[in-house]
C-alpha cells in the first residue's frame, strides 16, 4: 500500500483523531462522550493538554455543544438537544416545504399501518414476545425489528414536521417581510 493510499483511507481505529487538529479532536471525542466527563478525561482521548481541552470545552459550552456541570472537578457531557435542534435546520435548509410534507405523509402512513397491524398506538404498547408467538409469519427478530423501524419512523416524523414548521415560518416571514 502506498503513501497516498494510507491518506485517502480512514484513520488507524487506535488514533481515530491523529490527523485532525486539537479542536477536531475535542469536539469528536464530545460527539462519543455519553456521560458528564472530567476536562482531564477529555484532554486524554483527544491528545491534548487539560488547559487547552478546558478552554475548547468552554467555547463549546457557549454554543451549547456541551452542557457543563459545576462540581470539583467540572465535567462536560455532549448536549443532545443541541445536536437534534441542528439536524431539523439542515432539513429545513435542505428540503422544500412541500418535500417535507411529503415525508410526513410517508412516515404517517408507515405509522398507521404498525397501529393497524399490531393493533397499538405505539410501539411501547406492544407485547413482542406475544406477538411473535400470535403469529405463524413473524419471528421474535421479525416483530422487535418492526418495533424498532416504528419507534424510529415516530421520531423521524416529528423532526420532519418541525422542520417543515420552522421552513414554513421562514417562509411566511419572507413573504410579509
Amino acid at each position: 500500500m502506498s503513501e497516498t493510499d494510507a491518506a485517502d483511507g480512514p484513520p488507524p481505529f487506535e488514533e481515530p483523531f491523529s490527523s485532525d487538529d486539537v479542536e477536531q479532536r475535542i469536539y469528536g471525542t464530545i460527539l462519543q462522550t455519553r456521560e458528564p466527563t472530567t476536562a482531564s478525561a477529555i484532554a486524554d482521548s483527544a491528545d491534548c493538554d487539560p488547559k487547552t481541552a478546558r478552554k475548547y470545552l468552554g467555547w463549546f459550552d457557549d454554543l451549547g455543544i456541551v452542557t457543563r456541570h459545576d462540581g470539583h472537578p467540572a465535567t462536560y457531557e455532549r448536549n443532545d438537544a443541541y445536536f437534534e435542534w441542528r439536524r431539523i435546520n439542515q432539513l429545513a435548509a435542505d428540503h422544500s416545504v412541500e418535500d417535507l410534507q411529503d415525508r410526513v405523509r410517508e412516515l404517517t402512513t408507515r405509522i398507521t399501518e404498525y397501529e393497524e397491524a399490531y393493533d397499538a398506538a405505539s410501539p411501547a404498547a406492544v407485547d413482542a414476545v406475544a406477538a411473535a408467538e400470535a403469529s405463524d409469519e413473524q419471528t421474535i427478530d421479525d416483530v422487535y425489528s418492526d418495533l424498532a423501524d416504528w419507534a424510529t419512523a415516530h421520531e423521524e416524523r416529528d423532526r420532519y414536521e418541525r422542520a417543515r414548521q420552522q421552513r414554513t415560518g421562514s417562509e411566511r416571514e419572507q413573504a410579509s417581510g
